[in-house]
């Protein structure tokens, strides 16, 4: 059993990792830290947590802690993946992996140094969902891919703090980071090309961002993202020979299918449709934490899994783009 150590009592905490641990069959929640005064003691006791800390030192320190999983805000998780690593514990950190391309650079440079694996957290990889979406797309059952449509949006709350610029803020930062890690996952490249443009909120934050991908083999990828929009979540991967609709694709229900569309026939929706293939149920936290124990065990990374630093350097080019065109 891996034992985890959580740097943080917050939301994703209890509503993705916690569960994600207690119901793998290979992790164990040994400890959980909170900065804030009882909160630590309140959540062990909560969810079955063995010990609790009111710092992530503490967490660190503890020999019997084997990974940490960290959520903190955006411009911290440099300081404390760092300090994982040097204190020999695997890293499952929370996205966007950085501020930047240097920092996560940095970050991975240090968990190679002390032979520690470092994961980002995009849970939605790790859906059996995903898995069979690729594994149709590879094996050509739409045809050779050609255009891949990715959409994450929400209307959020103006005194959130993903709207300050200082702490890793910005739609793309939050949820575009989605749409570009979906891209390159079925793409199975890197973009080659990649213009952006935004709408900004008086803090110097993307509110809303397109983006526009070009991957070798001529697959294109249109990506848009945004803090100011009613709820989308969904991904379309289309073909010469037929397309897949994943909808909740980063927020899979309970009953996800994939939905597929065989042949290029130009008749009216009603005699098109889309057939549903149904795919196994499994909570996505709980694969992602079993995915990444499974890499801790090998002594290596084993896909889908993947660090985070390829998924920066692609939102850092479109982040910079965008303002150049501000």
């Amino acid at each position: 059993m891996i034992r985890f150590g959580l740097l943080g009592c917050g939301r994703i905490v209890a509503r993705g990792l916690i569960p994600g641990i207690t119901g793998s069959t290979t992790a164990e929640l040994t400890a959980l830290a909170s900065e804030r005064p009882g909160v630590a003691e309140e959540w062990a006791r909560t969810h079955g947590a063995k010990k609790f800390y009111t710092s992530y030192e503490e967490v660190l320190a503890d020999p019997e802690i084997d990974a940490v999983y960290v959520p903190t805000t955006g411009d911290t998780h440099a300081k404390w993946t760092i300090a994982a690593a040097e204190a020999k514990k695997h890293v499952l950190c929370e996205k966007p992996l950085a501020l930047d391309v240097a920092q996560a650079e940095e970050m991975a440079a240090a968990c190679r140094q002390h032979g520690v694996i470092l994961q980002e957290a995009f849970m939605w990889r790790h859906h059996p969902r995903i898995k069979q979406s690729l594994k149709m797309v590879q094996e050509g059952d739409i045809g050779p891919l050609r255009l891949i449509v990715a959409s994450f949006s929400f209307d959020i709350d103006r005194s959130d703090w993903r709207l300050r610029p200082e702490r890793g803020g910005g739609a793309m930062w939050d949820v575009g980071c989605y749409g570009v890690n979906a891209a390159r996952l079925f793409a199975g490249a890197e973009p080659t090309d990649i213009l952006a443009n935004a709408h900004w909120a008086d803090t110097g934050v993307d509110m809303t961002m397109q983006m526009a991908l070009r991957f070798p083999s001529d697959v294109l990828a249109n990506i848009d993202c945004s803090f100011e929009a009613p709820f989308r979540c969904r991904l379309e991967l289309v073909g010469e020979k037929g397309r897949i609709v994943l909808e909740e694709a980063f927020l899979p229900t309970e009953k996800s299918v994939i939905h597929v569309e065989r042949g290029t026939d130009t008749g009216g929706l009603a005699e098109r449709g889309l057939q549903a293939v149904s795919v196994p149920a499994q909570d996505q936290y709980v694969a992602q934490v079993e995915d990444f124990c499974a890499s801790i065990r090998a002594g290596k990374l084993l896909a889908p899994g993947e660090d985070g630093v390829a998924n920066m350097r692609v939102l850092e080019a479109a982040l910079n783009d965008a303002r150049s065109r501000r």
